[in-house]
């Protein structure tokens, strides 16, 4: 037992450091077009408010496996190329963002209308205001939920493996179909993914003891 584990550890943290380049990149991308839509939904202009609202919708109603399907052989099959860890990331990020979407446009909506009004008598523009007053106001507000989401997108890594990327799941399966033992491999797969959400958990529920406090 304890050589299957010595052997299998580094193909493991091979696939962790992919999952990891893999997160890190999604939440970027996904933090990104989730704020783009979170504006565009609170915004008044009614085309640009409907785009983002068919956006949301549409990927909070479906799996992401269909959308990394759809990004991985769709983009194929009008012809051209994509690899896999860019289908990984564009098909994380455009998922992800949806719900990230939801989260930034609750928080801008949290910020009381009078302080756009103020902004505003005080001579700044629509971009000043939000990116000077409106944004750092939320803060506070999405960075619990933001972080929850961050822990889902992180967990979805694994469904990358479906389209074959070798991140930690797809390594962790390689192992299993050569020398078998499910068991022993997939908890070693569970423990890695839970040393990379536990510590995030962890910080999430340490800030919303202190808002709670405060």
């Amino acid at each position: 037992m304890s050589e299957l584990i010595i052997s299998s550890f580094p193909i493991l943290l091979k696939g962790l450091g992919i999952t990891l380049l893999l997160s890190i990149a999604a939440i970027i991308g996904s933090t990104l077009l989730g704020l783009l839509a979170a504006v565009l939904r609170t915004s008044r202009l009614p085309v640009a408010k409907q785009i983002a609202v068919i956006y949301t919708e549409l990927f909070r109603g479906t799996p992401v496996l269909i959308t990394l399907m759809f990004i991985y052989f769709g983009v194929a099959y009008f012809g051209y190329e994509i690899n896999l860890f860019a289908a990984g990331i564009l098909g994380l990020s455009i998922y992800q963002g949806a719900y990230i979407a939801e989260v930034f446009r609750a928080g801008i909506e949290a910020v009381p209308k009078g302080q756009w009004e103020v902004s505003w008598i005080l001579g700044l523009s629509k971009r000043q205001t939000f990116m000077s007053v409106i944004l750092p106001q939320t803060r506070g507000i999405v960075l619990p939920p933001l972080a929850g989401q961050y822990l889902s997108l992180i967990k979805d890594t694994s469904i990358v493996s479906m389209i074959g990327m070798s991140e930690l799941m797809h390594q962790g399966q390689a192992i299993v179909d050569r020398i078998g033992q499910p068991v022993v491999i997939y908890g070693l797969v569970a423990l890695l993914y839970f040393a990379i959400c536990f510590p995030l958990s962890r910080w999430v529920q340490h800030h919303q003891t202190r808002s709670q406090i405060s």
